[in-house]
Formats: C-alpha cells, structure tokens, sequence
C-alpha cells in the first residue's frame, strides 16, 4: 500500500489545474497534443535569485529547487495541487509494523539523461552516497539529509547527530528494500523532498560530486552539480550562462511520464521583482513568481493570471543565542512583545496572510490551540528588558537581499518594520544585508554572524517534524541553541510517537513548551505567495509546497 498520512489538508481546489499564459514564445514545431494544448516553444520563466547549484542533495533553497525539480524525479512526490502523496519513481511503497523497513516497487524502463538504467541499485547507491558523504564541508550544506536522516556514516560537521538510516538492499531491478535504525514520523513524506532526488550513479562518480570545498566563508561545487547533473526528470540540463543569468533546460523525448510540451524551458534570472514584472509586462518572460503583494491586483486586472498558492508556509525572527544576552529568555520575550506583528501583517503582507503563533500552519497535526501568545506590548517589552539589565542593546540584525521568498515578498521593508518596532522599545539596530546565495544564508547557517535574524519555510509535506522538527529538532549554528537539549529530545520523542493520538498530544506539548520555556525564535506570519503568468500559457498546477513542475505548461 501507499502509506500515507497526509490528508489533503493544503489540497485546495483552487490550486487543481490552472491553465497559465505566455506572449513571445517560439512557435511551435510540432503538432497540438491530444488534450489541444500546444505543444513546442519555449517558456521563459523569470527567478528570483541564483541557484546555489544543481546537486539536489546540497540545496535548501527554493530558487535552486525550482530548476532542480525539472531536471530529477524522487522516489515518492506530491499530487499536483496537494500535499497528498502519489508514485513517482516508487510506483507504490510499504513499510513494517514498526515503520523502519520501507519496500519500494520500483518504476521499470526509466532511463537517466545519461542513458544509464534507473534501478533498485541506483536508489541505493544514491542513499548509501548520502550516508557515507566525507567532510565537513560537503555535511555542513546537506541541510534536509541532516534534518531527515540525523547523522552519517562518520560525523565530520557540526551540528549532526546518531543516523537515522541504517541501509538499502537492492532485491531485484524493481525492488529497493530501505532500513532505518528508528521510526520518524517524517516518513513517507520526506522521500518526496527535491533534496533527495536521484541521480544516475555514473555521472555521480565521473563527474566528482562528492567534491565540496570550503574557502573561508564561500562553498566549490564540482562538475557534477555546477556543469552535468543528470536525473531522471522531463527536462535535461542546456547549460547555466552565470554572466546572462540564465539556465536552459531541453525537452526530455524519452521521459518516463508525462512529457514535457515545450521544447525549451529557460529561467531567466531577474533579482529585482520590479524588473520581472517589467519583463512580464513586457512579454520578455512569461512567469513570475512572489510578486509584491501591492501589485497582485492590478496584475490581474491587465490580465495575467495571478494564482495564489495556500499559505503553507512561515516567517520567524530568529535569535542567535551566542550572543550571551539573547540566552536570556526575557530579552527573547521582551523582543516578542516588541514586534507589531499584526500592523507588519497588514501593511506589507499578501491578502490573506495571519499573523503566526507558532512554527507550523493550524492544518498540521499537533497544533496547539492554548500556546502563550505574544500580543504586542511596549511597555512589557520595556519592562523585560529592565528585568534582564538589557536596557541598552544593540544587535546585529540580518537581512537578505537580491531575493523573493514565498514567506518573505520584501525582506527590505519586512525587515525596516521589524527594526522600528525594536528602537521603539530602546534597543539598538545595526542592520546588515548580505545576498541571498553566497552571503546570507551562509553567514546565518553556517557561520552565525548574526544576533538576530529573518528567515522561513515553505512545507514539504504535512507533517509537524518538518516544520518545528526542521528549525529545532537538533542543535544549530543558525540559532546558537546548544545549551537547549530540553528542547531537542522532546522533538525527538515526539517524532518517534507512532500513535496518531500520542503523536498528536506530545506535538501540541512542544509547541506549548517552544512558546512558553524556550522560545528561540518568534513566529511572524503565514503568508499566500502567488505565482503569475501570462494568459496565453496553459496547463500549469499552483503548488501550496511551490512544488511546480512545468512540463506540463503550454505556450502560445
């Protein structure tokens, strides 16, 4: 059986089918296809920022996913639309009472780009590659693998804990046989994660990618991930042009399934969201995605197609704890109190965004409805601060530029908002904006240069542990939390709960306790991000994980 506990809690209707438009495209070269959508062109698909590289299993970010996920298949992915989960490489799944052993049946005649065959030895040598991966450097980006998996072969990075993974075994061609040493409820949904797509071994191996290194504050890919990734998926690699910012993508003809309408899929990358919605008025792109909330309706009343995605997603402040006065958890609630968090909603978020009282959205399992709640409160944020003998504070806060989140449309003014609120109650700004790839995240994830910062999530699948497992489930550069190992073994046990009823009541408990005791970030908003395109473009399904996939998309 499919094993599947995800309801279709984000499933929306709204986001079923959505035809969606695009001007200027190539005409097309072969004939209509038997739905009538056209078929040939190219689509040109506007980024909000660079790619870290093409190696699915040492990205975490959503502008790397998004040519990523064209280009390779998981063994498991979402239904378009949904967080419900469907066949992908796995035709079907099954899993031991005890929930360690997963049994995948495999999709047979599915060839990678390279022409290599996909088979139960090629899932196993992607999982045994990720669990035997060498170096600091090379852990230390594998973000979702340490998230989902916990630890390696040989520990080398910070921050990593026991693994999860035990090993596979390939039975036959067909049938991958994956064994973990403990249950984690981040299963099944987690083979879904675009972190964990496969790739053909021999370009693995030819090309050398397992070769990260580290230069001070700056990552080196190899060939593999920067030049030749190879996967299974409807669109091959044409080549990444860093000086045009632009990554073309071909038709895969021999695709396992649907295949791709277009013959060229380009991403054109266009930091600043005026100049994309130039381009797009233009017709020199024709998708855009996270545009300013401001501009969503006059978008559509020149007649593009805005299509907004479920809010399945949040935006946090977050508190680095080296900093010996934010380990203080006064000054980390007085900070709370400090934030007008419903004005911040209102003036720079998207219709429908609510202010967030905790890590994960109220369609997950184990949302507690009675968590202490941080009303907006100068005076008591005054008065915390007094209670500390942090009257005085000044704090580095940082900030991302050259970029669009679905959580974050603006960090800019997001981050002007937040920053007034904390002068307002005496504490001292520094502001500090790094780009998003190769600056922020790094200097926040990996180096911790921060005192404060803003960062978020978009789910990838229904389930408590990938969100509030995700961000405190282990201790983080990120967050300074090492001290907080309370904190990381209620996670733990929660995550470990296989009834549906215990899982649920031990979630709800730590998101009181993450509220109330131990508060290392402050939740801000869930925001609908929506995704625009011309009307002549058709066939594209809106994602609430912005898990498009664009080979099904028509132009012209």
């Amino acid at each position: 059986m499919q094993a599947s506990r995800l309801k279709a809690a984000v499933a929306l209707a709204a986001a079923a089918a959505l035809a969606v438009g695009a001007s200027g495209c190539a005409k097309s070269e072969r004939d209509e296809d038997s739905g009538g959508a056209k078929t040939g062109g190219t689509f040109v698909f506007a980024g909000a920022g660079n790619p870290k590289n093409f190696d699915p299993i040492f990205n975490d970010d959503g502008e790397s996913f998004r040519p990523i996920r064209q280009m390779y298949d998981t063994l498991v992915q979402n239904k378009p639309g949904t967080a419900d989960l469907q066949g992908a490489l796995a035709e079907s799944w099954e899993h031991d009472p005890e929930g360690k052993v997963w049994t995948f049946h495999l999709r047979k005649n599915v060839k990678f780009h390279d022409g290599t065959p996909f088979n139960a030895a090629a899932v196993c040598f992607n999982f045994d590659r990720w669990f035997n991966m060498k170096g600091a450097a090379a852990q230390s980006q594998m973000i979702y693998y340490s998230d989902v998996f916990g630890g390696f072969a040989k520990n080398e990075a910070e921050g990593v804990g026991e693994p999860v993974y035990n090993k596979c075994e390939a039975k036959d061609d067909g049938t991958a046989v994956v064994t973990m040493n403990r249950y984690k409820g981040a299963f099944p949904g987690a083979f879904a994660l675009t972190a964990l797509s496969i790739a053909s071994p021999e370009a693995l191996k030819k090309y050398d990618a397992d070769t990260v290194k580290q230069n001070g504050d700056s990552f080196e890919y190899s060939a593999f991930a920067n030049e030749h990734p190879v996967g299974t998926g409807p669109f091959t690699f044409g080549g990444w042009d860093k000086a045009k910012g632009e990554i073309t993508l071909n038709r895969n003809p021999d695709y396992w399934g649907e295949k791709a309408k277009v013959d060229k899929l380009v991403i054109k990358i266009i930091e600043d969201e005026n100049t994309r919605k130039q381009e797009l008025r233009a017709g020199t792109v024709q998708g855009i995605d996270f545009p300013a909330p401001a501009d969503r309706k006059a978008l559509s009343g020149e007649g593009f197609q805005v299509l907004d995605r479920p809010a399945f997603n949040i935006l946090y402040l977050g508190f680095n704890q080296k900093n010996p006065k934010l380990k203080d958890l006064r000054v980390r609630q007085a900070i709370a109190y400090a934030l007008n968090r419903q004005q911040l909603v209102q003036t720079k978020g998207p219709g429908g965004t609510k202010v967030a009282d905790e890590f994960m959205p109220d369609t997950v399992l184990g949302y507690a409805q009675d968590v202490q709640k941080y009303e907006y409160n100068v005076d008591k944020a005054k008065q915390l601060l007094k209670d500390a003998g942090a009257e005085n504070l000044t704090l580095n806060f940082y900030y991302p530029t050259d970029v669009s989140r679905p959580y974050m449309p603006n960090p800019q003014e997001i981050f002007t908002v937040l920053a007034n609120d904390l002068q307002a109650v005496g504490i001292k700004v520094n502001g500090v904006a790094r780009p998003w790839n190769g600056g922020y995240k790094d200097d926040v994830q990996q180096f911790g240069k921060q005192d404060l910062h803003i960062l978020g999530w978009t789910g990838d699948y229904n389930d408590p542990g990938n969100f509030v497992g995700t961000f405190f489930g282990r201790a983080k550069v990120e967050f300074g939390d090492q001290a907080m190992t309370e904190m990381f073994d209620a996670i733990t046990k929660a995550d470990a709960t296989v009834d549906e009823a215990g899982k649920k009541a031990a979630w709800e408990q730590v998101n009181r306790d993450i509220a109330a005791k131990w508060l290392p970030a402050v939740p801000v908003w869930h925001a609908p991000p929506a995704i625009v395109v011309t009307k002549d473009v058709k066939g594209l399904v809106a994602s609430p994980l912005t898990d498009e996939r664009f080979n099904t998309v028509s132009v012209g």
